[in-house]
């Protein structure tokens, strides 16, 4: 039988409704719909989903993430337009199988044992042969023989006029045919499985239950009816999020336009979230100890739920899916960026938001902070390059090259020096208008190589940036004191001015009083363009720094002098800064800096840091100074009834594959006539296979052989 990618041929209707059940039940329909469902679950793979609108204007800009959002590509699975070729597929695909079925099961029961004796004559596989014994007995012979070697075998006797004739009808190899009907069959169940976990179900009680995506805040006890999912709802998959010492036992199913709240038959209580980590800082285990809280009975189940190994109670799997924080007490200290306001410490939750007072800062009425994250352990590569973090062009190993190359999959061609930079805090501030900006800060100064340990302020504008960090040098008692104690009296003018007199006092003879006037005058300007008080030649904004002095110097120095110029005002600028930094310790009752290289590296980079400042977007930067971390588990929680169809389906898959691919059909037949002139009989054998191979030549010869004792 030869499958056709023909459809039903409907007698009756009209000719469009011939047309369109013709096409719906063709293979040819079935393979389009299929090749559809493989392109958009690519796109579904590629493109994240379920991410907020934003990220996609950020990532892809407002027309292509407009263009996403209307094709529904940011939640392709559950799109209508994916479901409806579900469907369609579902639908095709079955009528294919009812066409073809009874078809196949027909040509599985007959042997055709009918075949013309001409007919064998126009077979490629033949042979022709002369046997001993009577047409009868050779037929017995033969089909016992077949039937040894697992084929089914049917002897028909034929009346002639030249005598009694038998065929000899045998098969083999049916289950190629059966794998036909497997394949397709699998694609039924896998496509029916992913109708039944997918949203199809939730979808329709959203259009016929009056059941409404909810998009707004505050606590879950107060969400409306109905925006929430009953217990007894056949297929859903959301995630549960229960911190250290609580118990939840309503999870969030995701939705284009908002959530729908699940509820569950039991309560989910977190008594300890583990995680263990590689010596790479990647997490090695994710475990969490629960207690399942059933509300009917009351009765209490301990379990442990990890990583692959899911816990499973009333029907309903729970995965660990990732862990979160699950609201941190944190204590900061907040240093003021610009003014002489003092500082102030802040304590919050995180997840929760605190708005300043009037009290904390001059501008508390537009800022709020909102306590985003935090992060216990932070492992960070800092290894480099070669010796000095450079590469050698001339250096050529070849031998080096192929050990890096070759090996174990586990190695790397770059070194890597993981260490724990300690933790670090995100939070937000945002203005009256509703604008935010994202910070993260470590608690701890970094070791990063500049002969000084830094403190690490990032900031960015939008989730879809990296964060630009703001480099602050720790001082000997590894705080910013120090830093924001000379940012202080670099804004005080009499600093400023005794910072002055005594680099000009320091530096020139007292003696020569007219070059020591110049000299405070030059160190007075370098000064006060770089805090950013002198507006002639300052950078944008006039707000100083280092770009300050290099526009002055653009602007009042003749080009073939700008170098030394520089050179110039640079030791003079640092100079000053040093003695306005004794200045800020004097006054603070500290004893004086000293003159090694630590002392040297820390103004370098407390210059570098001061230029920058005043670029940093906010009027403070909040710094961790305790906390008290309570650690959350987030759990995927599912019904999924189409789970066992699925896996039914790719058995019978991965069945009908293989059956199509490896196994051959084969039709055997014999037919025996009496021998004239003798008591023996005439053989006349032919062979037919589905596919033309080495296997079926072969077999072909071995066939001859052992049936009609012929030899090539």
């Amino acid at each position: 039988m030869t499958v056709s990618t023909d459809g039903i041929e409907v007698a009756r209707g009209s000719k469009m409704w011939r047309a369109s059940v013709e096409l719906l039940s063709s293979m040819r329909f079935s393979i389009s719909l299929l090749t559809v469902i493989c392109v958009a679950s690519v796109i579904g793979t590629v493109l994240k989903q379920h991410e907020p609108v934003n990220n996609y204007v950020n990532q892809f800009g407002p027309f292509w993430a407009g263009f996403f959002v209307t094709l529904s590509l940011p939640n392709v699975y559950s799109a209508w337009w994916f479901l409806l070729i579900l469907g369609f597929l579902v639908t095709s695909t079955s009528l294919c199988i009812a066409r073809n079925a009874p078809k196949i099961w027909v040509d599985l029961r007959s042997y055709k044992e009918n075949l013309a004796e001409r007919s064998l004559q126009a077979f490629g596989h033949r042979a022709h042969g002369v046997l001993s014994l009577s047409p009868e007995a050779e037929a017995q012979r033969i089909g016992g023989l077949l039937a040894g070697a697992g084929w089914k075998v049917k002897l028909q006797r034929r009346e002639r006029s030249a005598g009694t004739g038998w065929m000899v009808a045998a098969k083999a190899g049916a289950a190629n045919k059966v794998g036909y009907l497997a394949a397709h069959s699998a694609i039924v169940l896998v496509c029916l499985g992913g109708l039944l976990d997918g949203d199809l179900i939730v979808r329709a009680q959203m259009l016929f239950n009056g059941k409404q995506a909810y998009n707004g805040g505050g606590a879950i006890a107060d969400v409306d009816l109905k925006h929430r999912l009953s217990e007894r709802n056949p297929t859903f998959r959301g995630n549960l999020l229960v911190a250290e010492g609580t118990q939840s036992s309503t999870a969030v199913v995701s939705q284009s336009d908002g959530i729908l709240l699940q509820e569950l038959p039991f309560a989910v209580e977190l008594k300890k979230f583990i995680v263990e980590y590689y010596s790479t800082g990647m997490p090695k285990l994710f475990a969490s100890d629960i207690v399942i809280h059933d509300k009917e009975t009351g009765e209490k189940v301990p379990v442990r739920v990890e990583v692959n190994h899911p816990a499973s109670y009333r029907g309903i799997e729970i995965y660990q899916s990732s862990f979160d924080d699950g609201g941190s007490s944190v204590r900061l200290r907040a240093l003021p960026m610009r003014g002489n306001v003092a500082p102030f410490d802040l304590a919050g939750t995180i997840g929760a938001s605190t708005p300043l007072t009037q009290d904390q800062f001059e501008k508390a009425d537009a800022l709020t902070v909102e306590f985003t994250g935090l992060r216990v352990i932070n492992v960070e590569n800092f290894a480099t390059t070669g010796a000095n973090g450079g590469v050698d062009v001339r250096a050529v190993n070849l031998q080096r090259s192929f050990d890096a190359a070759m090996g174990a999959a586990n190695k790397t061609k770059s070194n890597k020096d993981l260490r724990n930079v300690g933790p670090s805090i995100s939070y937000k501030l945002r203005d009256a208008a509703g604008q935010a900006k994202e910070f993260n800060n470590y608690m701890v100064p970094i070791e990063m190589g500049e002969g000084v340990p830094v403190f690490l302020l990032g900031v960015r504008e939008n989730p879809g940036q990296a964060f630009r960090y703001l480099r602050i040098p720790a001082g000997a008692d590894g705080s910013m004191d120090e830093f924001f104690r000379l940012r202080n009296a670099l804004g005080d003018p009499a600093m400023r001015e005794l910072a002055v007199k005594r680099y000009a006092g320091k530096a020139v003879d007292p003696s020569r009083r007219e070059l020591s006037q110049q000299l405070a005058a030059s160190a007075a300007r370098a000064l006060a363009l770089f805090a950013g008080v002198q507006t002639d030649g300052a950078g944008p904004n006039g707000l100083g720094g280092l770009q300050a002095v290099a526009d002055f110097i653009d602007s009042n120095v003749p080009t073939a002098e700008r170098n030394k110029a520089g050179d110039v005002l640079i030791r003079i600028l640092n100079g000053v800064l040093f003695e306005l930094a004794q200045a800020s310790r004097e006054k603070a009752k500290l004893p004086p800096l000293g003159s090694d290289e630590t002392s040297q590296a820390f103004m370098t980079q407390a210059v570098l840091a001061l230029s920058e400042a005043p670029l940093y977007p906010a009027p403070f930067v909040l710094q961790l100074t305790d906390f008290n971390q309570v650690q959350a588990s987030v759990f995927q929680v599912a019904r999924a009834p189409g789970k066992l169809v699925v896996y039914l389906g790719c058995a019978l898959l991965i069945l009908g594959v293989f059956a199509m691919l490896y196994v051959r059909e084969r039709r055997l037949w014999i037919w025996l006539v009496p021998s004239s002139g003798s008591d023996g009989s005439e053989a006349t054998m032919a062979l037919s296979t589905n596919r033309k191979t080495m296997d079926g030549d072969q077999e072909f010869v071995r066939l001859k052989n052992s049936l009609l004792g012929l030899k090539e």
